[in-house]
């Protein structure tokens, strides 16, 4: 099988012979301190999933600077990030929206020149590529809002949503709506979205808040990116699997969480219903554990989540990791399949 046919058969649970498909993700630091190792895994372990460069007619008229640099960054709305480290994104510490109220919401730009991507491009790298392709966007509504307002503040918003907050809300989804419909009808595999939502044990907010404003957004995403065909892909970091019940009865194909951090035993529950697209602990496993403590965290995985699919073999080579034990990953991976 291509890598496309490989991640499509993992993520519809009929996998019956093939390998286990492979996702790395890293970040600059990486690349700048272990350059060799990522190279290495890339080769002896190529990744199945991919997607193609984007280029836009109209570029973002705010982002300027680095978010890997020391220094300032502008992301695409406006947003102020301040970094103090090389090869990570920083922190936003002066968010646009200051007023409790709202009232200065129109200072936000949204970002519309992402609409302007070449379509033509896209698709032709599509035909030219046996990987998986995923798609140049991302919406992550309740993390786009904390760059916006700062995070102690939109948590004190959400308990009671200013009238003007929730009128950008709108906007922005109309937005996010518009941007994968776009990218819904061109001629990659899947679509993504994103919001880290837990923390180590539990929700970021109460989870009935997170049903009347988030979970409809979600739905909306799922559902274009299915009437078109395309499978859709969602990360959240933290223990979220008070929500991946909500996540699996929208119609989610593959989510990518810290399993470690709910506990793999806790997701069997959801076996055959929903793919894990990763991952191992990055919080432990990867920068500390043993070679043997690889071994058994992705056999653990193997055993508890696979149904002639439901994992995809995902990691992060991230701040801290230990090289040796992120290529052990893969080799594992390998090994059991």
């Amino acid at each position: 099988m291509t890598s496309r046919e490989l991640v499509l058969a993992t993520l519809e649970f009929r996998n019956t012979e093939g390998r286990v498909p492979r996702d790395l993700w890293t970040l600059p630091w990486a690349h700048q301190n272990y350059p060799q190792q990522v190279k290495k895994i890339m080769t002896d372990y190529e990744p199945d999933l991919s997607g193609p460069a984007v280029t836009f007619s109209e570029p973002p008229v705010c982002e300027s600077g680095d978010p890997y640099e020391v220094g300032t960054y502008i992301d695409a709305w406006g947003c102020e990030f301040t970094n103090i480290h090389k090869g990570i994104i920083g922190e936003v510490k002066n968010p646009i929206v200051k007023d409790d109220d709202w009232e200065d919401a129109d200072k936000i730009h949204i970002p519309e020149e992402w609409l302007s991507f070449d379509v033509d491009a896209v698709n032709e790298a599509c035909r030219n590529s046996d990987k998986y392709m995923g798609c140049g966007a991302c919406p992550r509504p309740f993390e786009q809002l904390q760059f916006i307002r700062g995070t102690v503040n939109l948590y004190m918003d959400l308990m009671d949503p200013p009238k003007k907050m929730m009128e950008f809300i709108e906007k922005m989804h109309d937005f996010y709506c518009r941007q994968l419909t776009k990218w819904a009808q061109t001629d990659v595999d899947g679509l993504n979205f994103m919001d880290d939502w837990g923390s180590q044990q539990n929700l970021l907010i109460n989870p009935s808040i997170w049903e009347e404003i988030f979970m409809p957004m979600y739905r909306d995403y799922i559902n274009i990116a299915h009437k078109y065909g395309k499978k859709i892909f969602m990360h959240s970091d933290g223990n979220t699997i008070s929500i991946i019940p909500k996540l699996i009865d929208l119609g989610l194909d593959a989510l990518n969480t810290q399993i470690f951090c709910i506990g793999v035993d806790k997701l069997e529950q959801f076996k055959g219903h929903i793919t894990f697209w990763g991952e191992i602990d990055r919080q432990h496993l990867l920068p500390k554990g043993t070679l043997s403590d690889i071994d058994h965290a992705v056999d653990s995985v193997y055993n508890t989540l696979w149904k002639d699919g439901g994992c995809i073999a995902q990691c992060e080579f991230g701040a801290g990791a230990n090289p040796d034990n992120v290529y052990r990953v893969y080799e594992r991976w390998n090994q059991l399949r």
